[in-house]
């Protein structure tokens, strides 16, 4: 990486984003609710060097005293506490999960990512945590860390090849509209890329709970320790992918139930068809480079994003297989026991991280409904008011509910003037791209 500061490289710098095209400063673009909107179709041959954005979603929850149509020219953002009784909205907890990152490589008909938004860039669970690692970070302010759904700066400097296109989309299978900014930082070249260039592949599981023997059973035990798992059977499966490439790393996000230590599992690796895994490891948290259970760090190649002393029954980690990927000609399949020998049903999720050759695997993603995080306290109770309903606090709810039409109107023809600019900027993108192909 540094090595090449030093040397001339025949490449044209380019970037599309969601700059305002006006001149003004709306520098973000409204993504309608259900809807896909394409970032950019980049004309090859090429390579995209970094991704960066931030995102909010808010679901308003009563009508605000501020003007919407004067108010939609201002920043996105409201930190106003709802006590003022000014404005009420929230964070979106499960938008994370809801919206996708889809990027399709060349003229193939399946993309070669397709993973929720948040979990991309190491947002597990939908809740942001401070990290740094080499090729993904998080960015995002001390009051707003640990919230499900708090806004946060995210970056990928994983570099992505590609020879004659590179379609990169979002998918807002929210109810919704989300804000987003990005960049996106990419170079041109004139000639073909090596034949031996592999294209990059994310994919995203879940399983809740995993398919636990022994949840009662306490970890460490002698009883749990007694049991043999050689072959892998029922672990939980990170990656399958066919094809020849190598496999560079994952993100892990576990929601642990029995209460004690959600580790022990050792990960096992199969590469090209192996019926036993040649690639076995001493217990998850050594997976990650951790010993004796996992540490609050993130270090340029493993790390904690959210430790579970943080955030109690939560642990996000990622391990980067930079200096030491994991390399496959026919195929590969990436597994981790969920407790030792797989006694454990915990809630766990994963982004896996490889470079291959084409076509790949199709992707699969579950629906949306089975993405959503574990959030506590979603059920509250409402009881129904058993006094007399007076006169003057008829009258409230009435005027209340009149005025929250009011502004729920305003706001509406607000966000969809947004997402009309939106979809404009989306084809303004597609035909800046076009223009930098011809211009070198």
């Amino acid at each position: 990486m540094f090595e090449n500061l030093t040397k001339i490289t025949k490449a044209r710098t380019c970037r599309i984003s969601s700059w305002d095209k006006t001149g003004g400063n709306q520098d973000n673009w409204m993504v309608p609710a259900n809807e896909t909107l394409v970032l950019g179709e980049l004309i090859g041959p090429g390579c995209i060097n970094h991704i960066w954005m931030t995102t909010s979603c808010r679901r308003i929850a009563a009508p605000s005293l501020i003007d919407p149509i004067g108010n939609g020219h201002s920043a996105p953002v409201n930190e106003i506490h709802p006590a003022l009784g000014v404005v009420w909205d929230a964070y979106d907890p499960d938008y994370y999960r809801k919206v996708l990152i889809k990027i399709t490589w060349e003229h193939q008909e399946n993309p070669s990512v397709l993973v929720p938004l948040g979990d991309f860039f190491g947002i597990g669970n939908s809740m942001p945590g401070n990290y740094t690692s080499l090729p993904f970070n998080v960015s995002v302010k001390p009051e707003e860390a640990f919230k499900f759904g708090g806004p946060a700066s995210v970056s990928c400097y994983m570099p992505m090849p590609f020879n004659e296109k590179a379609k990169i989309e979002v998918i807002n299978e929210n109810d919704v509209p989300f804000i987003l900014y990005f960049h996106i930082d990419y170079e041109l070249y004139k000639e073909k890329l090596d034949k031996d260039t592999v294209y990059f592949h994310a994919c995203w599981k879940r399983e809740m709970p995993c398919n636990g023997w022994g949840a009662d059973l306490q970890v460490n035990t002698p009883e749990v320790n007694s049991v043999v798992n050689l072959d892998g059977a029922g672990n939980y499966v990170l990656l399958e992918a066919e094809g020849e490439g190598h496999y560079v790393g994952c993100n892990l996000t576990v929601n642990h139930f029995q209460g004690s230590w959600w580790g022990e599992g050792d990960d096992m690796i199969f590469i090209d068809g192996e019926q036993m895994p040649s690639i076995v490891g001493t217990g998850s948290e050594d997976y990650f480079n951790h010993a004796w259970g996992m540490q609050r760090n993130a270090f340029p190649f493993f790390g904690s994003i959210i430790h579970e002393g943080d955030v109690p029954g939560c642990q996000v980690s990622y391990r980067f297989h930079i200096a030491d990927p994991v390399r496959f000609s026919k195929s590969i399949k990436v597994t981790m026991e969920h407790g030792h020998a797989n006694h454990l049903s915990d809630d766990w999720s994963s982004t896996a991280y490889w470079y291959q050759t084409l076509p790949s695997k199709p992707l699969t993603i579950l629906p949306v409904e089975k993405r959503l995080p574990l959030i506590p306290g979603r059920s509250v109770l409402k009881k129904e008011y058993t006094g007399v309903m007076q006169e003057d606090m008829k009258a409230a709810h009435e005027s209340y509910k009149a005025r929250y039409k009011k502004s729920n109107e305003a706001r509406q023809q607000v966000l969809r003037s947004k997402e009309e600019k939106a979809r404009e900027e989306s084809a303004a993108n597609i035909k800046l791209v076009k223009e930098s192909r011809e211009l070198y």
